[in-house]
Parts: C-alpha cells; sequence; structure tokens
C-alpha cells in the first residue's frame, strides 16, 4: 500500500510542476472571453491568455509547456482537459506550428480518440515525418491496422523516406493483421536502407517472425543484431512463449539474467508465460522473487501474469494469494480469479465470488460469461448458470461466439442437447467454435450419430473447419469404430493442410490406435519431419498401454526423452500406470525418482498415479507417504486412490478413516464407488447405504452406473440378495453384464436358485455365448445337488465350444 501512495504522490508532484510551470509562460492580463480551464484531480484552476506577438523564441517555449500540458492530460487520465487545451491552441493561432499538432496527434491517439488525431492531421498544411509516424503509430496501438497500413502507403507517395519508428510500428501493425507479405516487404526495405539492425525495428521485426510461426527467422534475425537492447530479448523471449516452447524461453531469461540486464515488465510477464507453458514451478517461483526485489508487484500485467503462471501449475492457493494482496485489479486479473475457481469445484464459492466481483467497479467481459458457462457445465449447475446467461443478455454479450459456445458447453455437460441445439440455431453467430461445442456435446452425450450428422450439417452450409473439428468428428469416428470413416477423415485433414497440425495427429494416430491400426499410427512418429506435440505423444503412449503394448509403449516413452521433449504430467501419469500393473518394483522406485527430478511430484494428478501404482505393488506403506507429501493441495482425485488402494487391500476401516477426513474436499462419485466397496468387502451394509442415500441428501451427486454396481455387489457379497434385485430392478439404468454378473455369483455363494436363474437369463439375453454365466450357474445347481439341470448346462457350454472357430498356425 505505501508503494502505491508514494507512486501517486510522484504523479500529484509532477502534476503540479507541469502546471506551475504553465503559468508562469502565460502573462498576467485575462483575455476577455477566455473561460478558466479546470486541469482534474490536481485542483489548480490556470488561465491562459493569448501572448502578444514575442519572438519565435517565446513561441518556441510556449509550444514547449503546451506539450508537456498535454502529456499531463494523458497521464492524469482528464477526459476533457486535453479537448480544453486543444481549444487554447486553435485560439493561440498555432494552428501550423507542426510541432504543437504533432503532441496534439500523440494526446489524442493515447486517449484513444484516433478519429480526433486524424482530423488534426488532414488539417495540418505542413508534415513532418514524425506527423507521420505518429498517426501510424496510433493507428496501431488504437487496433487500427488497417489504417495504420493505408497511412503508410501514402507517406511513401508523397516520397518522404521512413524512419526507424514508421518501420517498427508499421511491422507491428503487420502483426496485428498477420499480414505476412506486406511484413515481409517492409523487412527488405529496412534492410535496403540499413534500419534493420535498430533496435525498435528489430524487436517489431522479431515479434513479426514469431507471429508468424517462423522462430529459425527470427532467431536469425535476433543474431543479426549489432546492439540488442531489452526490447529485443524481450521480442524473442516473447516470441518463443507465445509458440508454446516454453524450455526455451526460460532458457533465454536466463541468458539475459547471467548478462546483467534488468528486467521490466513485460520481461516478466514473458518469463511467466514460459513458466506456465512448460511448467516450472522452481524457475516461476524465482521470477516471483525477482519481482518483489524490482518492486514491480504494483504492475497489474505482471501479477496477472503471475496468477496464471501459479494456476498452470497447480498452485491455485498460490494464485489467490497473490490475488489478494494485487492493489489495483482489471478485468483480465479477475477472469484468472474465476479460472482458478474451477479448482474447488465449488457453486456457492463461485456464486460468492461473483457477486464480490460485481461490487467492484469493473465490467464483466464476454471472457468473463464464457469463463463463468464453463464452471457451472463442470459442476453440472444448470440453475447457476441461466442467472448468468441473463446478465450475459443483460451486457450484451448474447452473440458473442465464444459465449455461445460457452453457453452450448454448458447445456452439453448438463445433458441439455436439445436446448445446447436451441441455443446455436437461435444465434446469428455461426462461428466454427459454436458447431465445434457442438460436436464435441454429442461426444459426450455418446449422440454418434447426431455428431456426424452435425459435422454434415457444417459442410453442407459451406463453414470452414478447422484443426479443433477434425479433431472432435475423429473422436466421434472412434466412438463409431469404422476404420472406412476414419481414413475419410484422414484424406479431408490433408486436403485441408491440418495433418501437420498436433490436435489432428493426436486425434489420428487415436483413431488408428483404438482400431489397433498401430503400424498406421506409428507412421506419424517414425521418418517424420513434422513437430509432433506432446498429446500426440501422449496419446499413442496411452493407447499402446491400453491394448496392453507395455514394452512397445515403454519403447515410445524413450524416444520422447531422446528427442529432447520434457513430458507433462498426463504422460507421466500413464508411465506411471504401467509401472503399477506390470514389470519389477524397482521399475516404480525408478520412475518415483525421475518424476522427482522434472519437479513433477507436486502435481495432483502425477501424485496419484504415483500412489495408485504403489498400492497396486501392496506397498501401502509407501502410497501413503505419497500421499501425506500431496494432500496439502486438498484434491479430491488423491483421496480417491488412497481410498481404493486401502479398499483392494481389504483395509477398510482406514479406507472410512480416510473419507471421514475430507472435510475441505468435496467427494465425488468415484469417492464413493471407493468407499461403498470397503463396506462391501467389511460386511458393513448399513454403513454402505446410508453413505450412498448421503450422495444425493447431502452432497447433491446424482449416483452413476459405478455407483449401483459396488451397492449391488456390496449387496450381493453378503447375502442381501432381494436387496440387490430390488436395485437392478429400480435403478434409472438398464442392467448391463457386470451388475448381473455381481448378483449371479452372490446367488452361487448364497444357493439361490431362483434368483440366480432371474440373473443368469438376463446376462444370456445381453451376452448369449458368455462361458462365465454358464460356469456360475452351473456351479449354482451342481452345488446344490441340482446335478440334472447341471448336466443340462454342460452339455450346453460343449455345445458353444464346438461352435468356435479352432485356431491355426502355419509353417513355412
Amino acid at each position: 500500500m505505501l508503494k502505491a501512495l508514494l507512486h501517486n504522490q510522484n504523479r500529484e508532484m509532477l502534476g503540479n510542476s507541469v502546471i506551475s510551470k504553465f503559468r508562469t509562460l502565460v502573462l498576467s492580463t485575462e483575455k476577455p472571453g477566455l473561460s478558466f480551464i479546470n486541469i482534474k484531480h490536481q485542483h489548480h484552476l490556470c488561465t491562459f491568455l493569448q501572448p502578444s506577438p514575442c519572438s519565435s523564441l517565446f513561441v518556441a517555449r510556449d509550444s514547449t509547456a503546451i506539450a508537456e500540458a498535454l502529456s499531463f492530460s494523458v497521464n492524469s487520465r482528464s477526459s476533457t482537459l486535453g479537448t480544453q487545451i486543444h481549444g487554447y491552441v486553435v485560439k493561440l493561432g498555432l494552428s501550423n506550428d507542426v510541432f504543437t499538432q504533432n503532441n496534439l496527434i500523440r494526446m489524442y491517439s493515447k486517449r484513444d480518440r484516433l478519429p480526433d488525431g486524424c482530423k488534426v492531421f488532414d488539417d495540418m498544411p505542413h508534415r513532418n515525418i514524425v506527423s507521420w509516424a505518429l498517426l501510424i503509430s496510433g493507428a496501431v496501438q488504437s487496433c487500427e491496422p488497417e489504417l495504420g497500413l493505408e497511412t503508410y502507403l501514402d507517406m511513401a507517395r508523397t516520397g518522404l523516406m521512413p524512419n526507424e519508428f514508421v518501420l517498427g510500428s508499421v511491422m507491428k501493425g503487420c502483426v496485428s493483421m498477420e499480414a505476412g507479405g506486406f511484413g515481409l516487404s517492409i523487412h527488405c526495405w529496412a534492410l535496403k536502407i540499413g534500419l534493420e539492425t535498430n533496435p525498435y525495428v528489430g524487436s517489431s521485426t522479431l515479434s513479426f517472425y514469431c507471429k508468424m510461426e517462423d522462430i529459425k527467422a527470427a532467431d536469425r534475425v535476433f543474431m543479426s543484431m549489432d546492439k540488442v537492447d531489452v526490447g529485443c530479448w524481450n521480442a524473442i523471449l516473447g516470441g518463443y512463449a507465445q509458440l508454446g516452447l516454453g524450455s526455451e524461453a526460460l532458457s533465454i531469461a536466463s541468458s539475459m539474467r547471467c548478462q546483467g540486464l534488468k528486467f521490466d515488465k513485460y520481461t516478466f510477464v514473458s518469463s511467466l508465460q514460459g513458466s506456465s507453458v512448460e511448467p516450472d514451478l522452481h524457475f516461476g517461483r524465482q521470477i516471483h522473487g525477482l519481482i518483489l526485489r524490482t518492486e514491480e508487484d504494483y504492475c497489474t500485467s505482471v501479477m496477472n501474469a503471475l496468477m496464471d503462471m501459479y494456476t498452470k501449475n497447480g498452485r491455485v492457493d498460490c494464485a489467490m494469494k497473490v490475488f489478494g494482496k494485487m492493489l489495483d485489479r482489471d478485468i483480465i486479473t479477475w477472469n484468472t480469479a474465476f479460472s482458478c475457481l474451477a479448482h474447488y469445484k465449488d457453486s456457492k464459492k463461485l456464486a460468492n465470488f461473483f457477486h464480490n466481483f460485481m461490487l467492484s467497479s469493473i465490467s464483466p467481459n464476454h471472457i468473463t460469461f464464457s469463463l463463468l458457462f464453463r464452471q457451472c457445465g463442470e459442476l453440472v449447475d444448470v440453475n447457476l448458470g441461466l442467472q448468468f446467461c441473463s446478465l450475459a443478455v443483460h451486457f450484451g454479450f448474447c452473440d458473442e461466439a465464444v459465449v455461445i459456445s460457452s453457453l452450448v458447453n454448458m447445456f452439453s455437460r448438463c445433458g441439455s442437447m436439445q436446448v445446447a441445439n436451441l441455443v446455436a440455431d437461435g444465434s446469428s453467430c455461426k462461428d466454427i467454435i459454436i458447431w465445434n461445442e457442438l460436436i464435441s456435446g454429442h461426444n459426450l452425450n455418446n449422440h454418434v450419430m447426431e455428431a456426424l450428422q452435425t459435422f454434415r450439417n457444417l459442410v453442407l452450409v459451406r463453414v470452414q473447419a478447422d484443426e479443433y473439428t477434425y479433431s472432435l468428428i475423429l473422436e466421434t469416428c472412434c466412438k463409431y469404430g469404422c476404420q472406412k470413416i476414419v481414413q475419410q477423415i484422414h484424406g479431408a485433414v490433408i486436403k485441408s493442410g491440418f495433418d501437420s497440425h498436433g490436435h489432428c495427429c493426436s486425434s489420428l494416430i487415436k483413431g488408428y490406435a483404438k482400431l489397433d491400426l498401430f503400424h498406421d499410427s506409428s507412421k506419424f512418429f517414425d521418418g517424420s519431419d513434422r513437430r509432433i506435440d506432446l498429446a500426440a505423444w501422449g496419446t499413442m503412449i496411452s493407447a499402446l498401454l491400453n491394448q496392453g503394448h507395455e514394452q512397445e509403449a515403454i519403447r515410445f516413452f524413450k524416444s520422447l526423452l531422446d528427442s529432447g521433449r520434457k513430458p507433462d504430467e498426463f504422460i507421466l501419469g500413464s508411465i506411471l500406470g504401467s509401472c503399477g500393473s506390470s514389470g519389477p518394483y524397482s521399475r516404480i522406485n525408478a520412475a518415483h525418482a525421475f518424476v522427482t527430478k522434472l519437479g513433477y511430484d507436486e502435481d495432483n494428478f502425477v501424485a496419484s498415479a504415483m500412489l495408485d501404482a504403489y498400492a497396486k505393488y501392496g506397498d501401502i506403506k509407501s502410497a501413503r507417504t505419497v500421499f501425506d507429501q500431496s494432500s496439502r493441495f486438498h484434491d479430491v482425485v488423491l483421496y480417491n486412490a488412497m481410498i481404493m488402494g486401502y479398499a483392494h487391500h481389504g483395509l477398510g476401516l482406514e479406507a472410512l478413516d480416510m473419507f471421514e477426513k475430507m472435510k475441505e474436499v468435496k467427494p465425488n462419485q468415484a469417492t464413493f464407488v471407493s468407499i461403498i466397496s470397503a463396506c462391501g468387502h467389511l460386511g458393513l451394509v448399513d454403513k454402505g447405504c446410508l453413505l450412498f442415500e448421503s450422495m444425493m441428501s447431502e452432497h447433491d451427486l446424482e449416483p452413476s452406473p459405478n455407483n449401483y454396481g459396488c451397492l449391488v455387489d456390496m449387496f450381493s457379497r453378503n447375502g442381501h440378495l432381494e436387496d440387490a434385485k430390488r436395485i437392478i430392478e429400480t435403478m434409472q439404468f438398464p442392467p448391463w453384464p457386470a451388475i448381473l454378473r455381481s448378483l449371479l455369483s452372490g446367488c452361487r455363494i448364497y444357493g439361490n436358485k431362483e434368483l440366480g436363474e432371474w440373473a443368469a437369463a438376463k446376462l444370456i439375453h445381453l451376452v448369449p455365448e458368455n462361458d462365465a454365466t454358464y460356469a456360475l450357474r452351473f456351479k449354482i445347481h451342481s452345488e446344490s445337488g441340482n446335478w440334472e439341470d447341471a448336466a443340462n448346462i454342460s452339455r450346453a457350454i460343449s455345445e458353444m465350444d464346438s461352435k468356435k472357430t479352432v485356431g491355426q498356425s502355419w509353417l513355412d
């Protein structure tokens, strides 16, 4: 707070100095017809008087004072002061003074009043290179890059030679418009007139090539520069971070430190982006310490980047601490905080936080509502979402593509695809991201044919599909299980030019892997010069593990490491899962050490996978150690893994004790699967029933099929067979083989032939030729002494075996 007060006090002293100088330069006699000009925030009244004709020296000094006053009007954020000074300039007869007119253009540009600046420029009888540079720069900074480039062309037609500020601003305009050809021509012109090594031109050129995703060209420009200032370092650093090359960005930041360069706010923002892209909490914390030392912690953009870094690294608690200490917050700050709230999965906390936000002086934007709708979807809270929806309409964001797509996402996650379709159809915006959300929603709700039809409609209305569209429809094809359709989509991907994009590669790999076409999947890695992203590597490794090809998955993991890439938490989680299912115990110790070396030991996803791997090996003590080291982050996945580990090893009391400790963590459906299963193994049927009922009554959770499955297993395991049958008949889901098999196993244990035949009949209807069903029926009848029925079942099993295709082999 003290730093903020000193900062404001310095600004006030500067304002007083400017006013004092201005007053000493004007005459003491008041000219009739001129009014007093109130300079806001300073409580000074100045009388501006027209000077008598004097020497040119006096006029020059007066123009300088006016320039200082105009500069102060920008810093004071006064909406009227600049206009009042402009009026005074006209009365002084300085409309022909180029210096004064240039300062007016600068003032209007910085006050986001570009049309007024253009009018001043058009009325100028004489212009110099500064006039053109100011207008071009103002247009680019005011998000009018087209106007900036047109102004540059007008200047070129006059024959005026551009300077470094003109070329730098034009290059920034090319970055905004992604005008690759125009930018290359500007770079060539800079080379021709010898300005390519100028730091201002160089930094803009670096940003241009990074925006064009040509990082090699950016490197060449950087290496060719004779003088490299902080702006150039920031440009190349920011380029690497924005392209997702986090480790390279962090390496550049380290080089800057080694060379003794002082970090500014742009350096801090780009460095923190690098720590977010390539999760590196240790480096991010070092940057945080440096921010505190350089007293940049009052800069809003730096603190926003710091919040984002902590969020991306899984430390939401630290991000919210940064938020709480910020003195000056903007809409980006609040939006980042809203994204943090997704970690808590609490509707009440979200509603209360939004209430506090509305009490601030900041208005929500389209990003705010997009975040809110998506969180309501994750929380499956359509009522809260509808309240936010009415506010979005009130603020006029009902036709924003990002808001509509998030609204479709919310209804899709809440299972209301009919409403999601109505929202999309009723919107005047038909952006591709809305179509993508519709396809994603159908995939989420297992509406395969509807997803394919949505894609067909998209093609019929000639909407250009993007890489995410193809990724989503490939996911649909995986569920459909049709090799021909996957190959057709692959052809469309190649034709559209998206075959080198990470999302499409990942989806194609996943599609072929699901069809057991691993040879086709591996073609994306073998002999390819494309940069396969981590998502594609993770998909391939996960698919191999899911199909039981563990050695091949390990080979791919080693290839990833050999390529110099750092695996993410999802790849490490998959590898840890394979360690728990097979291989020597030493492998998980090696994996644990490797995870710690990479700095992922504090990541909840990796920690839960490691915990599960130790539990599968029977090393509950090590599993509990991993939990105790990670549970301070209060993650439900960690609790679920620990409860499941106890339950699988028959440690039901420990599982119940762990469940009781979940005071600050809201359990989910998976939690109740584990804890009810533990009750079943302990014989605590009444306790299990109470827990099942508490899902809806206390935790507002709708039981999933897995919850019903573990409840039926608990009843069947403990002889409550009629209760198990009642659950199967009354639950909202049609029975599936696993739940019927649980009841049939219970009937065998407790010798209930009638109920066993009921369950077996339903099982045979679902899976007619399943040997396990007939084997259980045989045991039920043979153990009860009913040998005649047992013999009939044995004959039926023999007939099924005779119909099976006999395996064959050929030898050369």
